[in-house]
């Protein structure tokens, strides 16, 4: 890209942040307590992908809420399990610093009003009910994670009913006013603007005015976010008409930043042209973002030369637990044959039906796990968003088989190898031993059995779909890294723009945990450089 001309600033500030999620008012607050002036452009009304998430950080090491419930860990069994998670995305030296750091940021979230719960969650579930605000949010209790590094619950869940993700950034919102920061809305970044010697030194958005015009356009877009995992094409209509709003309303600004931009816009789901390019195999799955994970923070720091890497990382969340007694049930695929341990994390079993079997799997029971499963979703263990699908999977997605044939019949396979996996399965299941994937939760399976399909085209309980890779940055301070690795001046990257900790495998509560962990980081960074007097 050929560096621009220094324009007219419109304003100028120490620190830009783009976009405000977690990240981004993470980056936003640290920089401010570092004695920055710090203006935050946020396309929409604020809270991002963290806003309605569940409200889990990944944190662990020893905690005061592990130590309150009387759970013991330490940073060296932390650092073991993740490192087995993050198989290689990044440096071993920075997951002992996030490990080292855990305790302190939860420390930190609770100076400025979050609220976490020590209750702990006696079973494993992908999210606990309201009873409960600690539980195991990963594989830690499973092999190979367990042997090599001791369990602890490390999914802390913060205070509230439901889905409490709202819970997690108002009080971050609160911060920032207190704070002073210069937070502005319905402002959409267009373009990172250059100086002469090829550094970052501001950027171009648009604003919608105060008033009519930007209410509506952030009512649309809370429309838009309550569609989109059930109608996917409403909220793409809706959306239409913010982007209609926002061509034919807002006016372009400039802005500088005395010291850096920060790019924390989210992941790139809701951008179809990148999934296409990337990984057209999840384009079928729902979309787990907002509008603003749509991929332009990705795309502006690229237009100035900064690198990508692992974009075909997408974590497809696929959860036959809970209930919690299917996860005693055997996974096949369409050859009839078993690929992994059931009880795994529900992102691991997405990914691997997606990855290994064509996006189709059959997860088959019996009567008595169907009866025990039935007992517990409501109340005892599920939410709500997790009893729905659930009783939708037993009422309209769940098939009889009172004969090896019928049941090979059911998964489109043959009786003779359906037959033989069974057979080891239950062998396995009465003696007790471990089986080939080290399963050790199972129940021997007799008729009738029951067949639930597993795709990522069932309506019951679809797919659902978050991406992973994003702008590589320097792990020491979060600059934008080019191909070459080497950092481009004035720009940083925090959140699920950049490559993280979840860049390869996603557990619950670890992207929270990296969107804390790099939006300080890059907030830090920022405000620690020297103000940039080349434009004055």
């Amino acid at each position: 890209m050929t560096p621009k001309k220094s324009p007219e600033w419109d304003s100028e500030t120490d620190v830009i942040v783009v976009g405000l999620g977690g990240a981004g008012a993470c980056a936003a607050i640290e920089a401010s307590q570092n004695s920055s002036q710090v203006t935050v452009l946020e396309r929409f009304t604020g809270g991002g992908a963290t806003a309605i998430s569940g409200g889990v950080i990944y944190a662990g090491g020893g905690t005061d809420i592990q130590k309150e419930a009387g759970v013991e860990d330490d940073i060296d069994s932390m650092h073991a399990y993740l490192t087995l998670e993050t198989e290689g995305v990044v440096s071993p030296e920075l997951i002992l610093d996030f490990c080292r750091t855990s305790s302190e940021n939860i420390r930190w979230l609770t100076s400025l009003g979050l609220r976490f719960g020590s209750s702990l969650c006696p079973y494993k579930t992908s999210y606990p009910n309201d009873n409960y605000y600690l539980y195991y949010s990963g594989n830690e209790t499973i092999e190979p994670y367990k042997t090599a590094a001791r369990p602890a619950p490390r999914g802390h869940r913060v205070k509230g009913k439901g889905l409490p993700g709202k819970n997690f950034f108002e009080p971050l919102r609160d911060q920032l006013r207190a704070q002073g920061v210069d937070v502005r809305l319905h402002s959409r970044v267009k373009e990172l603007v250059l100086d002469e010697a090829g550094s970052v030194s501001g950027l171009v958005y648009h604003e919608i005015p105060t008033g009519l015009w930007s209410i509506l356009h952030g009512k649309i877009e809370k429309t838009a976010s309550k569609f989109a995992l059930l109608l996917p094409p409403v909220a793409r209509f809706f959306r239409r008409l913010g982007n209609q709003i926002e061509g034919r309303h807002a006016n372009p600004k400039r802005i500088r930043a005395r010291k850096g931009v920060i790019l924390s816009t989210g992941g790139f789901i809701n951008n179809r042209s990148m999934m296409s390019e990337f990984a057209p195999r999840y384009l079928k799955g729902l979309p787990i973002g907002t509008t603003g994970c749509s991929g332009e923070g990705m795309e502006m720091a690229q237009a100035v030369g900064g690198h990508l890497k692992y974009m075909t990382n997408i974590s497809g969340w696929m959860f036959i637990n809970p209930p919690h007694a299917f996860i005693h049930g055997m996974l096949v695929n369409r050859e009839g044959r078993r690929f992994m341990n059931e009880t795994l994390y529900g992102a691991v079993v997405g990914g691997k039906i997606m990855e290994e079997c064509q996006g189709e799997a059959f997860l088959i029971i019996d009567q008595k796990l169907k009866s025990l499963g039935r007992s517990q979703i409501g109340r005892k263990q599920t939410q709500s968003f997790q009893t729905i699908p659930s009783l939708l999977n037993l009422r309209f997605n769940c098939k009889k088989a009172m004969s090896i044939e019928e049941l090979a019949h059911i998964c489109h396979c043959e009786a003779d190898a359906l037959a033989k996996s069974l057979r080891t399965y239950n062998d396995g299941a009465e003696s007790g031993q471990p089986d080939e994937f080290k399963k050790e939760e199972r129940a021997t399976l007799q008729p009738p059995y029951y067949v639930i399909k597993c795709s990522d085209q069932q309506w019951t309980s679809p797919l659902m779909t978050l991406t992973l890779g994003g702008l590589s940055v320097d792990e020491e301070n979060g600059k934008v890294l080019r191909e070459d690795k080497s950092p481009i001046k004035g720009l940083y990257s925090a959140g699920r723009t950049a490559v993280g900790l979840c860049s390869k495998n996603y557990v619950s509560g670890l992207s929270i945990a990296d969107c804390v962990y790099s939006g300080r980081r890059a907030g830090r960074a920022a405000s620690n450089q020297p103000v940039d007097s080349t434009n004055d």
